[in-house]
Protein backbone atom coordinates (compact mmCIF):
# COMPACT_ATOMS: atom_id res chain seq x y z
CA UNK A 1 0.00 0.00 0.00
CA UNK A 2 2.93 2.38 -0.10
CA UNK A 3 2.58 3.74 -3.46
CA UNK A 4 -0.81 4.76 -2.89
CA UNK A 5 0.84 7.50 -0.84
CA UNK A 6 3.82 8.65 -3.23
CA UNK A 7 0.69 9.12 -5.58
CA UNK A 8 -1.30 11.52 -3.53
CA UNK A 9 -0.99 14.39 -5.65
CA UNK A 10 -3.45 13.61 -7.79
CA UNK A 11 -6.50 16.00 -8.63
CA UNK A 12 -9.77 15.93 -10.31
CA UNK A 13 -9.63 18.05 -13.18
CA UNK A 14 -12.59 19.82 -14.12
CA UNK A 15 -14.03 20.17 -18.11
CA UNK A 16 -13.42 23.78 -18.02
CA UNK A 17 -9.75 23.68 -16.74
CA UNK A 18 -6.87 24.45 -19.01
CA UNK A 19 -4.60 21.91 -17.56
CA UNK A 20 -3.96 19.36 -19.53
CA UNK A 21 -4.10 16.10 -18.37
CA UNK A 22 -0.23 13.87 -17.94
CA UNK A 23 0.51 11.09 -20.60
CA UNK A 24 -0.38 7.77 -19.86
CA UNK A 25 1.22 5.82 -16.72
CA UNK A 26 0.06 2.47 -15.18
CA UNK A 27 0.15 4.11 -11.88
CA UNK A 28 -2.48 6.79 -12.92
CA UNK A 29 -6.24 5.89 -14.59
CA UNK A 30 -7.60 8.72 -16.85
CA UNK A 31 -11.14 9.33 -16.73
CA UNK A 32 -13.66 11.93 -18.52
CA UNK A 33 -17.23 12.07 -18.84
CA UNK A 34 -19.79 15.15 -19.62
CA UNK A 35 -19.07 15.94 -15.64
CA UNK A 36 -15.38 16.87 -16.23
CA UNK A 37 -11.91 14.70 -15.67
CA UNK A 38 -10.63 13.03 -13.33
CA UNK A 39 -7.40 11.30 -12.58
CA UNK A 40 -7.20 8.05 -10.39
CA UNK A 41 -3.89 6.33 -8.82
CA UNK A 42 -4.39 2.79 -9.26
CA UNK A 43 -2.76 -0.39 -8.17
CA UNK A 44 -3.41 -2.67 -11.37
CA UNK A 45 -4.67 -6.34 -10.84
CA UNK A 46 -3.22 -8.02 -14.15
CA UNK A 47 -3.06 -11.50 -13.09
CA UNK A 48 -5.75 -14.18 -11.60
CA UNK A 49 -3.86 -14.10 -8.37
CA UNK A 50 -3.87 -10.45 -8.00
CA UNK A 51 -7.24 -10.12 -8.94
CA UNK A 52 -8.33 -12.93 -6.62
CA UNK A 53 -7.09 -10.47 -3.76
CA UNK A 54 -8.22 -7.69 -5.45
CA UNK A 55 -8.88 -4.95 -1.98
CA UNK A 56 -9.41 -7.98 0.73
CA UNK A 57 -8.11 -6.36 3.76
CA UNK A 58 -7.09 -2.72 2.94
CA UNK A 59 -8.19 -0.91 6.02
CA UNK A 60 -8.25 2.69 4.21
CA UNK A 61 -7.86 3.77 0.36
CA UNK A 62 -6.82 7.31 0.10
CA UNK A 63 -9.16 9.51 -1.78
CA UNK A 64 -8.54 9.64 -5.74
CA UNK A 65 -7.12 5.77 -5.30
CA UNK A 66 -8.55 2.99 -6.18
CA UNK A 67 -7.53 -0.75 -7.92
CA UNK A 68 -8.05 -1.48 -11.83
CA UNK A 69 -8.73 -4.99 -12.41
CA UNK A 70 -7.45 -5.98 -16.02
CA UNK A 71 -8.95 -9.14 -17.89
CA UNK A 72 -6.86 -10.94 -21.09
CA UNK A 73 -10.72 -10.63 -22.56
CA UNK A 74 -13.81 -9.10 -22.65
CA UNK A 75 -16.11 -11.40 -20.81
CA UNK A 76 -18.79 -11.50 -18.11
CA UNK A 77 -17.79 -10.16 -15.01
CA UNK A 78 -18.84 -10.79 -11.40
CA UNK A 79 -17.30 -9.21 -7.71
CA UNK A 80 -17.80 -10.14 -3.93
CA UNK A 81 -16.88 -8.07 -1.41
CA UNK A 82 -15.36 -11.58 1.01
CA UNK A 83 -12.71 -10.09 3.67
CA UNK A 84 -13.52 -6.62 2.05
CA UNK A 85 -13.36 -4.16 5.17
CA UNK A 86 -14.11 -0.76 3.14
CA UNK A 87 -17.16 0.24 1.09
CA UNK A 88 -16.36 0.29 -2.44
CA UNK A 89 -17.59 1.62 -5.79
CA UNK A 90 -17.58 -0.95 -8.96
CA UNK A 91 -17.20 0.44 -11.86
CA UNK A 92 -17.21 -2.22 -14.80
CA UNK A 93 -15.85 -1.25 -18.55
CA UNK A 94 -15.78 -3.00 -21.61
CA UNK A 95 -12.53 -3.99 -23.69
CA UNK A 96 -12.64 -0.34 -25.45
CA UNK A 97 -12.20 1.58 -22.14
CA UNK A 98 -16.17 2.60 -21.86
CA UNK A 99 -17.99 2.17 -18.57
CA UNK A 100 -20.83 0.02 -18.97
CA UNK A 101 -21.89 0.02 -15.19
CA UNK A 102 -21.50 1.43 -12.00
CA UNK A 103 -22.08 -0.35 -8.51
CA UNK A 104 -21.96 1.91 -5.79
CA UNK A 105 -21.14 1.42 -2.19
CA UNK A 106 -20.85 -2.18 -2.07
CA UNK A 107 -21.18 -3.36 1.46
CA UNK A 108 -18.07 -4.73 3.15
CA UNK A 109 -17.54 -8.66 3.84
CA UNK A 110 -20.57 -9.26 1.50
CA UNK A 111 -21.02 -12.39 0.05
CA UNK A 112 -23.43 -11.62 -2.58
CA UNK A 113 -22.29 -11.27 -6.16
CA UNK A 114 -22.18 -8.21 -7.76
CA UNK A 115 -22.57 -8.65 -11.66
CA UNK A 116 -20.65 -6.49 -14.39
CA UNK A 117 -22.65 -7.54 -17.35
CA UNK A 118 -21.18 -9.28 -20.53
CA UNK A 119 -18.35 -8.16 -22.20
CA UNK A 120 -16.76 -6.32 -19.28
CA UNK A 121 -12.82 -6.70 -20.01
CA UNK A 122 -11.73 -3.09 -17.00
CA UNK A 123 -13.18 -2.84 -12.97
CA UNK A 124 -12.06 0.28 -11.10
CA UNK A 125 -12.57 -0.22 -7.94
CA UNK A 126 -12.98 3.02 -5.56
CA UNK A 127 -13.99 4.47 -1.99
CA UNK A 128 -17.35 3.82 -1.96
CA UNK A 129 -18.85 6.97 -3.16
CA UNK A 130 -16.53 8.33 -4.78
CA UNK A 131 -18.33 7.79 -8.41
CA UNK A 132 -21.27 9.54 -7.27
CA UNK A 133 -19.19 12.66 -5.89
CA UNK A 134 -17.04 12.54 -9.06
CA UNK A 135 -20.35 12.27 -11.38
CA UNK A 136 -18.93 8.35 -13.34
CA UNK A 137 -21.70 6.73 -15.33
CA UNK A 138 -22.42 4.87 -17.99
CA UNK A 139 -20.68 6.42 -21.21
CA UNK A 140 -17.55 7.90 -18.83
CA UNK A 141 -13.91 7.11 -21.11
CA UNK A 142 -11.48 5.49 -19.10
CA UNK A 143 -7.70 5.76 -20.25
CA UNK A 144 -4.80 3.38 -19.82
CA UNK A 145 -1.99 2.08 -20.86
CA UNK A 146 -3.82 -1.40 -20.00
CA UNK A 147 -6.36 -0.70 -23.00
CA UNK A 148 -4.85 -0.86 -26.76
CA UNK A 149 -4.83 2.23 -28.18
CA UNK A 150 -5.90 0.51 -31.55
CA UNK A 151 -9.68 -0.09 -29.93
CA UNK A 152 -9.62 2.46 -27.11
CA UNK A 153 -12.41 4.95 -26.87
CA UNK A 154 -10.04 7.57 -25.63
CA UNK A 155 -6.50 5.87 -26.86
CA UNK A 156 -3.15 6.93 -24.73
CA UNK A 157 -1.69 8.13 -28.05
CA UNK A 158 -4.42 10.99 -28.30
Amino acid sequence: MGKWFGLAALFVVHASSALALDACHEEILHLRGDWGNAQIAVSVADTAESRSKGLMFVEDLPTMSGMLFVYDRAQSVSFWMKNTLIPLDMIFADATGVVRKVHENAVPGDLTGIPGGANIQFVLELNGGMADRLGIGPETEMRHPAIPDEIAGWPCAS
